[in-house]
């Protein structure tokens, strides 16, 4: 049956129990007639009707992965975001994903594909870490194909296990050893690290109106951008507050301003540059007889060595600013001490009552077993 719909004529008709609705190539009621007896002559004789929009989405399924990336880069990525998480997408897709992937149609990519580009990566002997980021990159992508062009499956997309994360830290001997071959801005800034967990990019954006002088403590509102040379959000783009040990407070107290950066390399223009924090990091290190650490090796003892005097992981988890209570449980294994707490208050040894010891049945009458022994 020919039908008007809005200002365009369609065609609707039932064949062998299925609705087949079309809209008419020649918008009037004669040329939708015409149509619906050229559609129904071809299921008459067995030809299979694939309607336009089936076609649009086989054509968009066609694309190849290279031209839905950057489509989906250009609008998603850029769009979602930060500039580090841009750049490092970027990257990825230009020297990994796009070379392997970029010729085949989004549609055709399955299992045994992604299986493939695994096993070459992995004879290019990239670390498990390192493909994994490219795989969860690669299946975000995949995921917005699914969604923006309709593919009807989505290969399964299984990553690769990978070792627990290891990490150094500085005892608390290290430390004092190393701040001990340290002087001046370099000094104040390993002391800070050492302190308050700080990252690296959140040291260089500490500007002097973020600290809160009368509840001692500062507030981590930015870090710094390496890609655009400025201030951004933190790395969980929530701000957060980080009390001050008495050797920073007063350290920082002593050369009080009221704006500008609190750290800085060049004390001339006021610049803070890692290359040069590093060669004197590095010198400290030689001349304490350390192997060489990186600042973010300051942030690993920070976490350390709060566990390692029973600080609970939750707190540690907010004076970090972890997103996820799960990256701050590699630091758990130290605090095996905790363990051994939490074990014995089911000792029916150590049961207490209001803060006084109850002695059980149990060791009652092994207490009178041994008096009488030591009476005969």
């Amino acid at each position: 049956m020919a039908r008007k719909r809005g200002k365009s004529w369609q065609t609707d008709f039932m064949f062998q129990y299925q609705r087949i609705r079309r809209k008419s190539p020649e918008n009037s009621k004669a040329g939708a007639e015409a149509y619906e007896a050229m559609l129904r002559h071809k299921l008459a004789i067995g030809e299979v009707i694939v309607s336009p929009k089936d076609i649009k989405k086989a054509e968009a399924q066609e694309q190849t992965f290279e031209k839905f990336a950057w489509k989906w880069f250009n609008s998603h990525v850029r769009a979602n975001l930060k500039q580090s998480g841009i750049e490092n997408t970027k990257i990825i897709l230009r020297a990994h994903l796009i070379p392997f992937f970029g010729n085949v149609p989004i549609g055709k990519i399955n299992t045994m594909k992604i299986d493939e580009f695994k096993a070459k990566k992995i004879n290019e002997h990239l670390a498990n870490k390192s493909v994994n980021n490219y795989l969860t990159i690669l299946n975000t992508c995949l995921k917005a194909a699914q969604e923006g062009l309709g593919l009807t499956t989505l290969p399964r997309v299984k990553l690769l296990k990978t070792p627990p994360q290891t990490y150094d830290f500085l005892t608390i001997d290290e430390s004092n050893n190393l701040l001990a071959n340290l002087s001046g801005m370099a000094r104040e800034i390993v002391l800070t690290a050492i302190r308050t967990g700080l990252r690296k990019g959140e040291l260089k954006a500490l500007r002097w109106q973020d600290i809160d002088w009368v509840n001692r403590r500062l507030v981590v509102r930015h870090s710094w951008c390496r890609y655009t040379k400025g201030l951004t959000s933190p790395k969980s783009n929530k701000f957060r507050y980080v009390p001050l040990t008495d050797d920073v407070y007063f350290m920082l107290k002593d050369r009080k301003q009221e704006t500008g950066p609190i750290f800085y390399t060049n004390k001339r223009n006021q610049n803070f540059d890692y290359w040069t924090l590093k060669c004197k990091m590095l010198e400290a290190c030689k001349n304490a007889n350390l192997r060489f650490i990186t600042v973010h090796t300051l942030r690993h003892t920070f976490a350390s060595h709060l566990v390692m005097k029973g600080a609970p992981l939750i707190a540690v988890q907010q004076l970090l600013g972890h997103s996820d209570i799960r990256i701050t449980m590699r630091y758990a294994h130290l605090s095996q001490s905790s363990l051994r707490e939490a074990i014995n208050l089911l000792d029916p040894m150590r049961i207490t009552d209001f803060g006084h010891q109850v002695v059980t049945a149990e060791k009652q009458v092994i207490e009178d077993l041994m008096r009488q022994k030591t009476t005969y």
